[in-house]
């Protein structure tokens, strides 16, 4: 990595006729305003499919991609679909996604486009197919039968399947494979048509000197395939259910703490078998991504476990974690130098400092962290610019953050006069001063939300954490992609220093 600057934008956020961003135009439309303001970045949330509120952090597969984003447009030009397969496209909202309507249509989408490829294919295309279901064989099987599975039970968790198939005894399984060899098929060819879309994405990227970033939680989702597959991996009970749960400690973003609700993972039994689960999951991730954000990194020396029966995280204790086992093991098996990015926020203690720096890993930054400690008016807060180091990612915020606008809005005056003198700004344009500041920093990564460069306010945010309803919604609309913001963060970031990359 070089000194460079990108934007943060999950796809579901790109305009598209469909309900939904996806890896159509406007995805290569967006590659192209990244490389015409001159940033060598584009980093977004997590890829997987979307189970438990439609959150990117609570994924049906650690290994599979979300459905939801395969292009219909792509599809037509494959000629798997039909344009009169779009015939009964419903209304959709051009700002905001609505998953309730989005899911099943665009699931009919699919079934239509693999009657297609059965029927119209060429023998080229087959050959990839099956090459692609051949290399990734260690998650896909076990990925399509799950989602085959949870169709059939009518989406519901693996826990309330029959007692028979929850518990994969092989007779019960193998005689429902036989039985529904088709749907488990389907499933096999969604994720080969993520793939071959996303590949081709990723190089139009890296011709245009764009990066991708991705995103990996450090925990998955109960209900996922990984956790049906691989009981014995994580703190479960005799009936699958959690014994002891994820979370942290009451923070910032709320007094009680957060109350993920992932299984806690049984660190000395992934350990006997060489973490192989976790350099899998890694080699898998840069398949797909050229440098990977580890969410809840200092879970990794040291993470909050809470009583499944606690309702709030209040009540939980710190439990080591794997530590630098873990990480040996990755770089043994895929190289010295992991492209990782360490989210160090949260309640970060010495070991966990000394585990990023050990491993040489660049933190992250949040510049709206960093202001509200400006408060007595002075700048003692490791996350403001005059503190930072090289190796660092430098946030204006996260998709967890508000807005710059929304969360300059809600500050007192006292403040924003102390943050105002900070950036020597008058105010006119606070979230392009925070950009400035961002941009100018040494941190060698500098990261910003796409709303932060739309100006737009609290109504655009991504995610309130500690809430269930109205988050993973927003969507940008087609006639925002505005010329002069590219041209003023192409302005900045040479100002700066900060530059794309060659092109692949």
């Amino acid at each position: 990595m070089h000194r460079t600057s990108g934007l943060l934008l999950h796809p579901t956020s790109l305009p598209s006729p469909y309900g939904i961003g996806d890896l159509g135009p406007s995805a290569y439309r967006f590659v192209d305003f990244l490389a015409a303001a001159g940033q060598g970045l584009w980093q977004m949330l997590p890829l997987g499919p979307t189970g438990y509120r439609d959150s990117p952090y609570q994924c049906t597969s650690a290994f599979a991609a979300n459905p939801l984003l395969i292009s219909p447009d792509a599809l037509l030009e494959c000629g798997w679909l039909q344009t009169s397969d779009l015939d009964e496209r419903p209304e959709f909202p051009d700002d905001s996604v609505e998953f309730g309507i989005v899911a099943p249509w665009k699931t009919r989408l699919l079934e239509l486009a693999w009657a297609g490829f059965n029927e119209r294919a060429n023998e080229a295309d087959r050959t990839l197919y099956t090459q692609f279901c051949a290399r990734e064989a260690f998650w896909l099987d076990d990925y399509a039968l799950y989602h085959a599975l949870k169709t059939y039970h009518a989406l519901r968790p693996w826990t309330d399947w029959e007692p028979a198939l929850a518990q994969r005894k092989r007779a019960t399984l193998n005689k429902w494979i036989k039985r529904h060899d088709a749907e488990i098929e389907l499933q096999r060819f969604i994720q080969y048509v993520f793939h071959r879309q996303w590949s081709d994405l990723r190089t139009y990227a890296h011709a245009r000197g764009v990066r991708l970033i991705g995103d990996i939680p450090i925990f998955v989702a109960h209900d996922s395939s990984e956790v049906w597959t691989h009981p014995d991996w994580f703190e479960l009970d005799a009936h699958g259910h959690p014994t002891v749960i994820a979370g942290v400690p009451p923070d910032y973003f709320s007094a009680t703490g957060q109350r993920w609700g992932n299984p806690l993972y049984r660190w000395p039994v992934l350990a006997a078998d060489g973490y192989r689960f976790w350099i899998e999951r890694l080699r898998r991730a840069l398949e797909l991504v050229d440098l990977v954000r580890i969410d809840h990194f200092r879970g990794f020396a040291g993470y909050w476990e809470i009583p499944a029966t606690e309702e709030t995280a209040i009540n939980g204790r710190w439990v080591p974690g794997p530590g630098l086992e873990l990480f040996h093991a990755l770089r043994n098996a895929l190289g010295e130098n992991l492209p990782l990015i360490a989210e160090d926020l949260g309640v970060i203690t010495e070991d966990v400092e000394t585990l990023r720096d050990t491993l040489a890993l660049p933190g992250m930054a949040v510049l709206q962290f960093g202001f509200e400690d400006l408060a007595d008016g002075f700048g003692n807060s490791s996350f403001l610019p005059h503190q930072h180091r090289r190796a660092l990612a430098v946030y204006t915020g996260t998709h967890d953050n508000n807005t710059l606008l929304g969360w300059w809005a809600e500050r007192t005056e006292p403040l924003r006069a102390h943050v105002l003198a900070y950036l020597n700004s008058d105010g006119a344009a606070v979230n392009w001063d925070v950009i400035r500041a961002a941009l100018g920093s040494v941190a060698d990564l500098a990261l910003f939300p796409m709303q932060d460069v739309l100006n737009l306010g609290a109504d655009a945010c991504m995610n309130h954490p500690g809430t269930a309803e109205g988050n993973w919604l927003w969507r940008y609309r087609a006639e925002q992609l505005d010329a002069s913001a590219a041209e003023r963060l192409l302005r900045l970031s040479r100002l700066y220093g900060r530059r794309p990359f060659d092109p692949a």
